[in-house]
């Protein structure tokens, strides 16, 4: 399981993926969907839910908006998405406005460790890409388990890790990056099931987080290249340690240590409370 994160540790993570995820160098390297796969994967996962007009899902770690946009577009669902960054939510509520589904697609600040929902308001949870960045793993599989129904079905995607991986890929950049604290498959599903979620689905998808890495590379030429021609402002990044995490990361896919998982998981019912009498 995932490492014990001081508080003013796990503060700082959470601020600086905010900060990374809606700023310009963000947005240049991976587009308006920020995990592998785009929405193509998105609307896999999201076939897997449940959804229909009427149905009420979830979407956290929401980023621009693209996958709550995508998934009320494609099934007819009402969307809440959240996210840490006040920045993406106000992008993405003007996402939501544009395409005329802002009575259907709401977006509203907020920590995934803290959902400002009451008890079993779901039917459907999905987060994509983000688990891994979340300091306090067990308390956030929690949550997604107390604001789904009964039944509620949680889509999951995220980065996978088998066996240890090289030192700059465990620092603060690889962390905020989906890199430095992902955990094998088997850690994830137990976190869901000691939240009390049955296990439905597992799909590998590690071409997808190959893919997505070659395409980050070529983006990074492209993008210091433009910074040296003065057509693009990107203040304070250090163009040589992203190309070094992202060969670092090139690497430990190629030798299968990281990789891209979907699952899918089914809250359970709780157990019926049994009424037990003293009997004098």
């Amino acid at each position: 399981m995932a490492r014990r994160v001081e508080p003013s540790r796990a503060l700082d993570i959470k601020i600086c993926c905010a900060r990374l995820y809606a700023s310009v160098w963000a947005q240049a390297l991976l587009g308006d969907s920020f995990h592998p796969g785009g929405v193509a994967l998105t609307e896999r996962l999201g076939s897997f839910l449940n959804l229909e007009p009427g149905k009420r899902l979830l979407d956290v770690a929401s980023g621009k908006g693209t996958s709550a946009i995508a998934l009320a577009k494609r099934f007819g669902c009402e969307v809440i998405g959240v996210d840490y960054s006040k920045e993406l939510v106000s992008e993405s509520k003007a996402a939501a406005e544009t395409e005329g589904l802002g009575n259907r697609v709401q977006f509203r600040y907020s920590d995934a460790e803290a959902l400002p929902f009451p008890d079993s308001f779901f039917d459907a949870v999905i987060c994509e890409c983000a688990f891994c960045t979340f300091p306090d793993k067990a308390g956030t599989a929690g949550e997604f388990a107390r604001v789904l129904r009964a039944d509620g079905r949680l889509g999951f995607s995220d980065i996978t890790r088998t066996g240890e991986l090289p030192e700059d890929l465990v620092g603060l950049l690889a962390w905020i990056a989906c890199i430095g604290d992902a955990q094998t498959l088997e850690e994830y599903i137990g976190y869901f099931k000691a939240a009390g979620f049955a296990i439905e689905t597992v799909e590998e998808q590690n071409d997808t987080l190959g893919e997505l890495v070659q395409d980050v590379r070529a983006k990074l030429l492209g993008a210091e290249l433009l910074v040296k021609l003065k057509k693009l402002d990107l203040p304070g990044v250090d163009f040589e340690q992203a190309r070094r995490l992202a060969r670092s990361a090139a690497e430990a896919i190629r030798e299968g240590k990281l990789g891209y998982a979907l699952l899918v998981g089914v809250r359970q019912r709780m157990a019926s409370k049994i009424p037990v009498f003293n009997v004098l």
